[in-house]
């Protein structure tokens, strides 16, 4: 297999700009809180019902993502066509399952259909990335990457709109047909670098080889947390704000209608805030990489950095003081490092693995993300659920996510240790 440079003109045709846009339309997985309660209301059932939809589109994305690293490796534009028909097909057919009142459609189409669409997609850019970027791997992935992270502020207020002028159903028609036309440009325009051929003996590798490894399970355990502690985190994000504001001497005076629209704004903005912080996280974090001789160590610095923030709500106790500082901080760090832990990953792999086998190794490690959606949110529900002091729930959430950081970190730097004595 060899590998030649090309100029930056084609490396953004070939392949930043197709890996934008592949991975701005999935990314969109993640404004799942703008039409979920519509989804809800329109269908008559309750919010908790419609909730698998997510559950079940993150679920399938890890699992179809861990499946299809063979066939990413071997064709680079198969892979991107399955993921716009499945994407599209998917998206759009959530909008039919709506008009027709049936639930279980919401259910096939959202969370199977679209989710084998995002996996196979997520996957698709990230080798033709480091292809194309063999000194800035970190930074190229990360940028990538990046799209499906600021996916959510660029569609969230597209949603809203369309909603308003043509419906929810509406909203799923348009914008399967706006992402189809992205999907499909970034599939007439991705290709690997010229001189690069399938190689079937130099790509193979045992699937089973990988699992038998402990490094593997070392950084599988370490995303798998840091995901799962950032959902958790991001599930309960409303809640907490709103117990933080109404606590503050500004609208403790406020009744229901009023400190609702009052604080309205606020929470919007911060939520737009934590999309940026997660997209700087992917970015900065992956670029960071590069300039490190492990790339373990900027999972060492997340982790740290996660814990430093939830050890500090603790000592505080911003949350049930109203520390609105200390509260954001937490909310906005531990976002970064929730995108940092995607876009570090590929070029972790590469580390330990090879570039020639990473479709493979990252799609199985993207399994972790399927278990954490499922997880995340449960673990943060259950924990609020049953905190033996409902006055303080959501404080009782933080000391779960800091021993979880604990256990991250410590995986993370057996991992470390490993590859620094050359044990793969």
């Amino acid at each position: 297999m060899a590998t030649v440079k090309q100029s930056s003109g084609n490396r953004w045709t070939s392949a930043i700009i197709p890996a934008l846009l592949i991975h701005i339309p999935i990314g969109t997985v993640y404004c799942w809180s703008v039409f979920k309660q519509l989804i809800a209301d329109q269908l008559h059932v309750s919010a908790s019902s419609v909730e698998w939809g997510f559950s079940l589109a993150i679920f399938f994305l890890g699992m179809s993502a861990a499946f299809a690293g063979p066939m990413v490796e071997k064709d680079i534009k198969k892979s991107a066509l399955v993921s716009m028909i499945c994407f599209v097909v998917g998206f759009a057919g959530t909008g039919v399952s709506i008009a027709l009142g049936f639930l279980p459609g919401v259910f096939i189409c959202y969370g199977a259909i679209m989710g084998v669409g995002l996996g196979v997609g997520y996957l698709t850019p990230v080798k033709n990335l480091m292809l194309w970027f063999t000194d800035n791997k970190g930074l190229a992935t990360g940028v990538a990457v990046a799209g499906f992270g600021l996916s959510k502020a660029l569609a969230s207020p597209a949603m809203e709109w369309l909603i308003g002028v043509v419906g929810l159903v509406g909203m799923f028609y348009v914008l399967a047909a706006v992402y189809a036309v992205m999907m499909v440009i970034g599939f007439l325009l991705i290709q690997r670098p010229a001189g690069w051929s399938y190689d079937p003996v130099a790509s193979h590798v045992s699937r089973l080889s990988i699992l038998k490894k402990p490094v593997f399970w070392g950084i599988w355990m370490a995303f798998y947390i840091n995901i799962t502690c950032g959902l958790a985190l991001i599930s309960q994000e409303k809640d907490i704000l709103h117990d933080v504001l109404q606590a503050l001497p500004r609208y403790a005076a406020l009744d229901a209608s009023d400190f609702a629209a009052a604080i309205a704004g606020i929470i919007g903005l911060v939520l737009a805030v934590d999309s940026v912080f997660n997209t700087a996280g992917r970015v900065g974090f992956s670029a960071l990489s590069d300039h490190l001789k492990r790339r373990e160590s900027v999972y060492q610095v997340i982790f740290v950095m996660s814990i430093a923030v939830c050890a500090l709500q603790m000592v505080t106790g911003s949350i049930d003081n109203a520390l609105l500082w200390a509260v954001l901080a937490m909310l906005f760090l531990v976002n970064a490092g929730y995108g940092g832990g995607f876009s570090t990953l590929p070029v972790l792999l590469d580390q330990h693995f090879g570039t020639k086998t990473v479709s493979t190794t990252h799609g199985l490690t993207l399994s972790a993300w399927a278990f954490a959606g499922l997880s995340g949110n449960q673990l943060a529900s259950f924990v609020v659920t049953h905190a033996p002091d409902q006055a303080h729930r959501y404080a009782a959430l933080i000391p779960v996510l800091t021993v979880l950081f604990v256990v991250a970190l410590a995986s993370i730097t057996a991992v470390k240790a490993v590859g620094r004595r050359g044990m793969k």
